[in-house]
């Protein structure tokens, strides 16, 4: 997608690199010996952007405060970690089963593809002028008309901050929501009391916070062994549930076209119901530029790890989604799976034992608990660089990063505070607590769409300029069909799984987010309005 001219820079970049790399060392040591202060200039060199500025983040007003301690790779990792493929599908997999079983399941997850690779693509642009942890909030401020710029970065950070938040919170809770249903394995009677879940949770949130806390120079590690540990899971339950397949195996046809669309009362629009879990799956895509200010090279790798990750994601899960189609007990058996926990139900049913549901279990929670370590790891960073730019309540101590452990403790005590908080919704309302999940998808769906939408207003003039970019049309073609994916799935994540609703299965996921909005509206009022003065202007690199 990138084209010819970004190969053509990656090969004169390895040529180049080593003397390159010495002058620019030289010319660092002898600026900041001159001057410490001093702001580096933004303009392109001779050696058509072969390698970065001596400090990139300089270019885009800041210091740099963390470590660059990751890679292409890893980062890469980092956002299959945060997908967390069998989680992703298989977590909301039930949506899919009310949507119409195998032909939503299957041929969903091909629509998401070429919907996903826009929204990827089109934010790849962007963070590849504008490489910083801030993310959206700071291009939407830098692509914005002037007068407008601070408030609409303002309105973008909180939704950005909300969705990260929120996400997070989807998938802690989510992990702590699976772990109580493969208990039902082995004691089907058994549901989980919400205080019992919350305890779950918060073990979860603790744990999650000792180790980005204490383990940030290993989190490059556990990302990588984190991918590894998916790719092998996802075969060992592709080889699994097509061996055992104690509740049969279907025909071709029937594992990919196989439509019930009677489950939902949707009628015609039960297919759609069924993209949930795929959406859901790559909705956090962006989330990975927050990790911008910790690798080499950003506005390169950056780019490179967003639009990567939907292709590679994409190809893994045919492995995972096509065994489960092929092996997927009665639809209407599935509705009734304890916890409305789809896949420990399938697992058991499709294994044939409790031993062999728990096995695949136990591969599938391992992969959430790094999902939980490396999406918390990228929140914290939001957090962080929202509380730079003095955006929320006591941003003095939420900015501060730890001289010692390198990493920004009290945004990540935050992160993990906010998340308690709202996991106590749970012992009042549980319908109320799911609406968090949708507007986590809702929020960050949002924070992707306004800075693509302002780009696509000026005509791509700041992207055309960027590193890593798209040619021209292609540009444009997938900024407008991102545009039109973000808007139709914010619709969708607001509509309820079935018809008709009550109380307890109606989606509050748009009330929740103007609840939000509405006490951001406030803190702006009655403070930020005055303190708020954006991001630092830049020309991007």
């Amino acid at each position: 997608m990138c084209g010819g001219g970004a190969a053509r820079t990656l090969i004169r970049h390895c040529t180049s690199t080593t003397v390159l790399h010495l002058l620019l060392r030289a010319e660092l040591i002898m600026t900041t010996m001159g001057d410490e202060k001093t702001i580096y200039s933004n303009q392109k060199p001779l050696t058509d952007g072969a390698l970065d500025e001596p400090d990139p983040l300089a270019v885009l007003g800041y210091k740099q405060e963390l470590k660059r301690n990751r890679s292409l790779f890893t980062l890469l990792f980092q956002s299959l970690a945060i997908a967390a493929l069998p989680f992703g599908e298989g977590g909301p997999l039930l949506s899919a089963v009310y949507g119409g079983g195998q032909l939503a399941i299957f041929l969903g997850w091909i629509v998401i593809l070429f919907l996903a690779s826009s929204v990827a693509v089109s934010l790849a642009e962007i963070a590849s002028r504008y490489p910083t942890s801030a993310g959206p909030y700071y291009w939407s401020y830098q692509l914005a008309p002037a007068p407008n710029r601070t408030v609409l970065s303002f309105i973008n950070g909180w939704v950005w901050l909300i969705g990260n938040w929120t996400i997070t919170l989807s998938v802690n809770f989510g992990l702590a929501s699976l772990i109580a249903a493969t208990a039902a394995i082995y004691h089907p009677d058994f549901a989980a009391e919400p205080w019992q879940l919350l305890l779950i949770f918060y073990a979860i949130l603790l744990l999650s916070f000792v180790v980005c806390t204490f383990g940030n120079r290993f989190l490059p590690m556990v990302d990588t062994i984190c991918a590894a540990w998916t790719a092998i899971s996802i075969f060992i339950i592709l080889i699994a549930l097509s061996v055992k397949a104690a509740a049969g195996r279907h025909s071709a046809s029937y594992t990919l076209g196989h439509y019930d669309k009677s489950l939902s009362g949707w009628g015609g629009f039960t297919f759609f119901i069924g993209l949930l879990p795929a959406a859901y799956t790559f909705s956090a895509i962006g989330m990975i530029s927050a990790m911008a200010e910790e690798v080499h090279d950003p506005t390169i790798k950056v780019p490179q790890a967003i639009a990567l990750s939907v292709p590679v994601l994409w190809f893994f899960g045919l492995f995972f989604v096509i065994p489960i189609c092929a092996t997927l007990p009665p639809l209407a058996d599935i509705t009734e799976a304890p916890g409305a926990q789809a896949l420990p139900y399938i697992f058991h049913t499709v294994m044939g034992t409790p031993g062999g549901g728990l096995g695949l279990m136990f591969l599938v929670l391992a992969i959430t608990t790094f999902c939980s370590i490396s999406i918390t790891t990228a929140a914290s960073r939001t957090t962080w660089a929202f509380a730079r730019d003095d955006a929320i309540p006591l941003a003095r101590i939420w900015s501060k990063v730890s001289p010692g452990l390198g990493v920004p403790v009290w945004a990540l005590f935050l992160v993990t505070v906010v998340q308690m908080l709202l996991g106590l919704i749970n012992l009042g309302s549980t319908s109320a607590f799911t609406a968090f999940v949708s507007v986590g998808v809702q929020a960050l769906q949002v924070s992707y769409g306004i800075p693509i939408a302002l780009s696509l207003f000026n005509k791509r003039v700041q992207v055309s300029q960027a590193r890593w970019k798209l040619p021209s049309i292609v540009g444009v073609v997938a900024n407008a069909v991102a545009l039109c994916w973000i808007a139709f799935e914010v619709v969708l994540f607001s509509m309820p799984t079935v018809l008709p609703v009550d109380k307890t299965s109606m989606n509050y996921a748009s009330v929740v987010l103007m609840g939000f909005m509405a006490l951001a509206a406030v803190w702006y009022i009655v403070y930020a309005r005055k303190a708020y003065k954006g991001p630092p202007v830049s020309d991007g690199l």
